[in-house]
């Protein structure tokens, strides 16, 4: 009789692999929920989204006390056929809002929409306690 190895069981993994699953089918009141990356370098807060089949006038960014939101919509593409066999990709309206730690620089902000993805940079504010006074 053969061997049969089993992998140990993570109830983590599968809890978070279920959800994925379940976000395609109900993926909430906005509508889908685009994947977003945020990190931070030194000088700045940076937003990466994917938003493929979005234009420029199909999105909007805001920012207000402290907190960056991203929102739009894609719209359904129909295609003529007798039925549909999946359907994975949301479409309808979404929003994500990120609160941003320190003060960020507002009229620096800069967006860029290449090829599907959107990063947003949000530099942070110049700290003017830093600064150097010059004795007279």
């Amino acid at each position: 009789m053969p061997l049969v190895a089993f992998a140990r069981w993570d109830p983590i993994r599968d809890l978070l692999a279920i959800q994925q699953r379940l976000d395609r089918f109900a993926p909430g009141p906005a509508g889908w929920t685009p994947p977003v990356d945020v990190h931070e370098t030194p000088d700045s807060y940076v937003i990466i989204a994917e938003l493929p089949g979005l234009a420029r006038d199909d999105l909007d960014i805001s920012f207000q006390d402290g907190r960056l939101t991203l929102s739009g919509v894609r719209h359904e593409r129909s295609a003529t056929c007798e039925q549909y066999h999946r359907i994975e990709r949301g479409h309808g309206s979404f929003s994500r809002s990120f609160q941003l730690p320190v003060a960020v620089d507002v009229e620096r902000i800069s967006a860029d929409l290449r090829d599907g993805v959107l990063t947003v940079t949000c530099p942070k504010h110049a700290d003017i306690g830093t600064r150097r006074v010059r004795i007279t």
